[in-house]
């Protein structure tokens, strides 16, 4: 089990924020949960470029933070779904204003991303 080399630092509400929603594809996650995808074979489908293994680790960190609620199936072969808790859900309007900046930033965040170094 991967254990933390640094403490975790809660002194504010972007700490928080940085605990909760750190990983590269909790944010896709929890948006495409939101649309509808709620099995692990779809969200694989939706995000091709990572892992099972990683968008596991991440769906099971935001179950544990609240964000997502778990349900098994019990039948053969098993079946998992998840849905968005009341407190995810929250974040969702949260998730579109970002989206929406960086599709009104979209040139100049590409240009700084591919050149490496960010312009005003």
């Amino acid at each position: 089990m991967y254990v933390k080399k640094l403490p975790i630092t809660l002194n504010c509400g972007l700490d928080l924020v940085g605990e909760v929603l750190y990983g590269k594809w909790k944010v896709r996650l929890l948006y495409f949960i939101h649309e509808g995808h709620k099995r692990p074979s779809e969200l694989q489908r939706k995000i091709p470029d990572a892992t099972r293994r990683v968008l596991n680790i991440q769906l099971n960190e935001m179950e544990k933070h609240g964000l997502v609620s778990k349900i098994v199936f019990a039948q053969a072969p098993p079946k998992v779904e998840y849905s968005l808790t009341k407190l995810g859900a929250s974040l969702i309007p949260v998730i579109k204003i970002l989206g929406e900046w960086a599709d009104e930033h979209e040139e100049v965040l590409k240009e700084a991303i591919l050149q490496g170094d960010l312009k005003n």
